[in-house]
C-alpha cells in the first residue's frame, strides 16, 4: 500500500469512529448559542488559525453568527502577546471584547492544551476565562483531546488512527467537522453559491 492508500485509509477509519453524538451536541447548543444572540470567538494557532478564519467566514455567512477570530487582527494579536504575554495572548482578547455568559469560544487544536506541562498556555488561560464568566467552550481537537475536551461543554476528538499522522489529520477533520455544522439544518441560514445554483 502506498502512502496516499494508507493516509486514505485513516481517514476512512478515522469517520468510522467519529462520536457522532458529540457533533449533534454542539449543533444544538451552537443554536441555543445564535438564538439568544451570543457571538463565538474561535481561537486557534498555526493550523488552527487558519481554521478559526475560516470558521469564522462561514459562520458569519452560511450559519448567521456574529463571529471573530483574534488571529485575524495580527496587529491587536502581536501587541497583547510582546505586551503581555503568550500565555494571556486569548484571554486578554476575550476580556477586550467583553466575553459575555450569553456567548462561546471554539477552539481548534491538536492537543487542546496542557497545563501540566505548559503546552498551549495561551489556550487553557482563554478556555479558564470563558468558563469564569460563563460562556461556553467548545472545540475539535485531537489525540485524547486534553485541557480543551476536559473543560468543554461540548467537543469532539477526532481519533488518533496513526500517531504519525495526527496533525494532518486532526486539521483535516476540523474543516470536515466545521463545514458539517454551518449546513447542519439546525444551524444553515443560507446556501453557499453552488449550492443555490441551478444547473
Amino acid at each position: 500500500m502506498n502512502y496516499t492508500e494508507e493516509y486514505l485509509k485513516e481517514a476512512r477509519a478515522i469517520i468510522d469512529r467519529l462520536d457522532v453524538s458529540a457533533v449533534e451536541e454542539m449543533a444544538r447548543n451552537l443554536s441555543d448559542i445564535r438564538d439568544r444572540g451570543g457571538r463565538l470567538f474561535f481561537l486557534g494557532v498555526g493550523g488552527g488559525a487558519a481554521a478559526a478564519s475560516h470558521a469564522v467566514n462561514d459562520f458569519r455567512k452560511l450559519a448567521g453568527f456574529e463571529a471573530y477570530a483574534p488571529t485575524d487582527n495580527i496587529a491587536e494579536f502581536t501587541a497583547r502577546a510582546n505586551d503581555e504575554g503568550w500565555e494571556s495572548v486569548f484571554a486578554g482578547w476575550l476580556k477586550g471584547s467583553r466575553l459575555k455568559p450569553e456567548d462561546a469560544v471554539f477552539v481548534f487544536s491538536v492537543g487542546g492544551g496542557d497545563r501540566e506541562r505548559g503546552i498551549s498556555a495561551n489556550l487553557t488561560e482563554a478556555v479558564d476565562y470563558a468558563k469564569s464568566v460563563g460562556a461556553k467552550v467548545f472545540g475539535i481537537v485531537g489525540r485524547d483531546g486534553g485541557y480543551t475536551a476536559r473543560k468543554a461543554d461540548a467537543c469532539l476528538v477526532v481519533p488518533t488512527v496513526n500517531p504519525a499522522t495526527v496533525t494532518p489529520q486532526t486539521e483535516a477533520f476540523q474543516a470536515v467537522i466545521s463545514h458539517l455544522l454551518v449546513s447542519h439544518p439546525l444551524l444553515r441560514k443560507s446556501k453557499g453559491k453552488w449550492e443555490s445554483v441551478e444547473d
